[in-house]
């Protein structure tokens, strides 16, 4: 691949930002101002002024538009405008791709990537119909009783168990590896609520083969992210964390409506895989640690299968509890509780953890991790995966 069409290297994350995470429902501030927290946040962590910023990147029809974002934190000049769409959590890698691209690009200077949910405010992100009237796709699921993700990635995780003869342990690993990194991670919304295999068996089942604990959270809150130049990270305050490689992916009619895509037992990540690791210049076998994006704990098995982290014949092997901690195991995964345990800010945590695990700063920190990979949204129509690095792993 020509540099000329890579992003290697040419920007990096030099600021994380959170607020405080809340049950959903249970924000005593506005999304607006949750948002603003946020991104003030990230940008102390950079050690740079806001008025410096002058692009937003955001996905999954964020409410909070860059101007008026730009107007209250006093930007001067507002340079580029970005919202990656499609369902759900599948643009949380693509915010900070599109942010590289247009910086790459000379499109914008310093670029924050940005999601805030207040459902308190707004509703339930993703609710079912209700009483509306029903109409296209859903005209055909719904009547059927097809009304949640939770319903339709479950079809799809049922067929992918058939067809590759993938048990249940390996999603029950995942549960309990989120929850035990949880324990470490004083933002983590499940932190000080410990889970065991016997709890998680005896779970309630929310729609088979999903369990409870099989289910991520609904959360309210905001994350952000401070993207700029490579040459500009090397003088600010912190370590930066190198942008190696992002990848948006959706196969042949991944938006097919009824359950009608030509590839239906998959994660949406076959085709970034190709060429993600191909652009970072690393293999799967060089990541460090995962931070692997769970509306669902099959979905992640699915996406690390098709990012080559294990395989459909191994994935009940390489997928154990001792193997997915970071404290020990080959496979550390969702490092800061991810969605399941720490916060379900669709999937922007976990780019969050994935820089923090390069600069050496987590609560539960990988020895030595130099490159760790981020997907986001499996199984929705459009996902996306991110690969970070430190200077080091430029060559």
């Amino acid at each position: 691949m020509s540099d000329d069409y890579n992003l290697k290297g040419k920007t990096a994350v030099v600021g994380v930002g959170e607020t405080t995470y809340y049950k959903h429902g249970q924000s005593p501030d506005p999304e607006f101002v949750l948002v603003l927290k946020a991104i003030l946040e990230a940008c102390e962590d950079a050690g740079i002024s806001p008025k410096e910023i002058d692009g937003f990147c955001s996905y999954s029809n964020d409410r909070n538009d860059p101007p008026r974002l730009a107007n209250a934190l006093g930007i001067p000049e507002l340079r580029y405008s970005n919202m990656q769409w499609t369902s759900g959590g599948g643009g949380a890698a693509a915010a900070v791709q599109n942010a590289a691209g247009a910086i790459t690009a000379g499109s914008a200077n310093v670029v924050v990537a940005y999601r805030g949910l207040a459902q308190g405010e707004f509703g339930r992100f993703g609710r079912s119909g209700g009483s509306r009237p029903v109409s296209g796709g859903a005209a055909y699921t719904l009547p059927y009783g097809m009304m949640s993700a939770a319903q339709m990635y479950a079809m799809r995780t049922t067929r992918f168990m058939h067809e590759h003869g993938v048990g249940r342990e390996a999603m029950r690993s995942i549960a309990l590896a989120c929850y035990h990194h949880a324990q470490n991670n004083p933002r983590a919304v499940m932190n000080g609520r410990t889970l065991d295999a016997e709890t998680y068996d005896a779970s309630r089942w929310i729609t088979e083969p999903y369990r409870l604990f099989d289910c991520c959270l609904e959360n309210d809150g905001a994350a952000a992210m401070i993207i700029t130049r490579s040459d500009r990270a090397m003088d600010l305050a912190k370590e930066p964390a190198m942008v190696l490689a992002a990848q948006q992916s959706g196969g042949h009619r991944s938006g097919a409506t009824v359950e009608n895509a030509t590839d239906y037992v998959t994660s949406s990540f076959k085709p970034a895989a190709k060429y993600l690791y191909e652009q970072a210049g690393v293999t799967a076998q060089d990541v460090d640690v995962v931070q692997s994006y769970e509306n669902f704990t099959g979905g992640v098995v699915m996406s690390l299968i098709e990012h080559g982290l294990c395989t459909y014949e191994n994935a009940d092997d390489v997928l154990t509890f001792d193997n997915l901690r970071a404290d020990g195991g080959n496979l550390p995964l969702n490092t800061s509780g991810g969605n399941l345990a720490e916060c379900y800010m669709h999937g922007l945590g976990l780019q969050i953890e994935a820089v923090r695990q390069v600069r050496g700063e987590s609560h539960n920190q990988v020895p030595d991790a130099k490159v760790a990979l981020a997907n986001a949204g499996p199984m929705v129509a459009v996902a996306s995966t991110a690969i970070y690095g430190t200077q080091e792993t430029l060559g």
